[in-house]
């Protein structure tokens, strides 16, 4: 069933409740990263539970994109939102009141969970609302500028609760906004599904989760341990096996939950792979410039979350400028420079050291926002632009595993070369006492603590030590950033082009066909 026509006014309206709930996401991103030094207080996590608090709503969002995208296509994409914001806000509440560790990283991947509702629905429902092609590419861009919005706004919000409540409070700021939203849609979406979804297919769900999380825990298990342990060897058979079966089962099926044939369109896959490695690169950023405003500079967090506001402004400009640079430029082009811009961005951040010099990281976070603002909208509204409205649900599922799959990836990988650095540069004091040693060489964090029981003097060159130890490491995953966003422009630029200016149904019909979307052979319809 597709949407019917709808006034100007409702569209935008639309437009806005969507960005509203991915600026919620956003922000309960972000305002985790703030949150981490009370917690860490609070609760006791290890260095390796403060990755898994910070990866696991990533992890889970991920394993439940697809999922979710194509349910919405069969239930509804207004129904699954509603549902959606409901779980948001209930599971916020839960991972508020966590009691330790390990019960909210369990809060924490069933907030990822809820998520995983509610990222394909918005992406989806502006598919099937907006018609006029340019109109589509704008809403993505607004869209995909909410969420950047989010993520600087997060910061600002959590640093002001973080001043005056414990650490629990920043996810409570979900609860009212998650309620806005689902009753916003509730009056003003229009409902919207697949008129011939097929049969769902209830095999596919757990491997395909097996294959996203087999491989995020293997590379995760290695980051932190190293390749040899047996967990890696466990997790790599897991994710390979699972995405085996899965892509097996998906070209033998007639109504499969993603049609695999998709990847073999160049523009659809550069989409797919721009967008992860762009996250890869993105999202840890947020993660480090947390530590580094508050553990190394020494700042409030209500003064680091303003600290990082410029970015999530500029990303959103960015966002809004990728319609009418695609007119002028092409989607291959601005998908080039957008990337160079960002990764630019990331190379001009490591003029930043141990003492506050906050100009010098403007004039990083600028470019690099602005960059990422345009080129993602360009991915994304391609990729969203290459299977018929019916089938929006599992594209946009597509798009938004690619890019939580890389954030959270990115996150781990990211997160443990910084580790790895720190521990293998810190410099100790001789005169640490022995107890003290294994806290130094573990985190910035942990060498903050340990130092505030020694003689001031001792002190004051743990903390310089430590310091500097974690600016180097900063310093060389910025770089790693920057690498990753060159090669995801590369890529882009690469399989985009040819791509044409303006993407409209005609061309998904196209799609749809290249990519093998016809009658499956009964032949073919039992999955061996």
């Amino acid at each position: 069933m597709e949407a019917k026509r709808i006034s100007h006014g409702r569209k935008w309206t639309v437009v806005a409740i969507g960005g509203l709930a991915n600026a919620v996401l956003g922000i309960d991103l972000t305002a985790l990263h703030l949150a981490i030094p009370g917690l860490t207080a609070d609760i006791g996590p290890s260095a390796g539970q403060i990755l898994w608090i910070a990866d696991s709503y990533g992890f889970a969002l991920a394993g439940f994109l697809v999922t979710m995208g194509v349910l919405g296509d069969r239930i509804g994409r207004k129904k699954l939102f509603v549902i959606g914001t409901v779980a948001f806000a209930a599971t916020s509440l839960l991972t508020a009141y966590a009691w330790n560790a390990e019960s909210l990283i369990a809060a924490r991947t069933l907030l990822g969970v809820a998520g995983a509702t509610i990222m394909p629905s918005t992406l989806s429902i502006s598919r099937n609302v907006f018609t006029d092609p340019k109109e589509r590419t704008a809403a993505v861009g607004i869209g995909t500028g909410a969420a950047a919005l989010g993520v600087g706004l997060g910061p600002v919000i959590g640093g002001a609760l973080l001043d005056h409540f414990w650490w629990g409070s920043v996810f409570l700021v979900n609860v009212p906004l998650m309620a806005l939203a689902c009753v916003a849609a509730m009056v003003v979406f229009p409902e919207s599904r697949d008129p011939r979804p097929g049969a769902f297919d209830v095999v596919s769900v757990p491997l395909s989760i097996a294959g996203v999380l087999g491989f995020v825990y293997a590379i995760k298990e290695a980051a932190a341990g190293g390749v040899t342990q047996g967990r890696v060897a466990v997790g790599l058979v897991v994710g390979v096996l699972g995405a085996a079966l899965f892509i097996r089962r998906q070209r033998r099926l007639a109504d499969p939950l993603i049609d695999v044939a998709l990847f073999r369109r160049k523009a659809f896959t550069g989409a797919v792979l721009a967008n992860l490695f762009s996250m890869f690169a993105l999202v840890a950023q947020s993660l480090l410039f947390a530590q580094y405003f508050q553990l190394v500079l020494g700042w409030s967090p209500l003064k680091a979350g303003l600290a990082g506001l410029p970015g999530g402004v500029c990303a959103m400009i960015g966002g809004g400028l990728a319609a009418p640079l695609i007119t002028a430029l092409g989607r291959a082009r601005v998908v080039g420079l957008g990337m160079t811009v960002a990764a630019t961005g990331f190379c001009l951040y490591t003029l930043s050291g141990a003492s506050s010099n906050y100009p010098l990281l403007v004039v990083g976070m600028v470019p690099c926002a602005l960059g990422m603002g345009m080129a993602m909208t360009v991915t994304s509204d391609t990729i969203l632009a290459a299977v018929p409205k019916d089938r929006a649900g599992g594209a946009s599922a597509i798009s938004e595993t690619a890019t939580e799959l890389g954030g959270a990836l990115g996150m781990a990988v990211l997160g443990s070369i910084l580790n790895a650095v720190y521990r293998g540069s810190v410099s100790v004091p001789a005169d640490v006492p022995r107890g003290s040693r294994g806290a130094v060489e573990d985190s910035v964090g942990a060498a903050l603590h340990a130092a505030a029981s020694m003689p001031a003097d001792v002190a004051g060159r743990v903390v310089d030590a430590a310091r500097d130890a974690f600016v180097h490491g900063m310093h060389i995953a910025l770089l790693t950033s920057g690498a990753l966003t060159l090669l995801a422009g590369v890529t882009g630029t690469v399989l985009l082009r040819g791509v044409p200016k303006v993407l409209d149904d005609e061309d998904s019909a196209a799609s749809r066909d290249a990519a093998g979307d016809r009658e499956v052979p009964p032949a073919a319809r039992t999955v061996g």
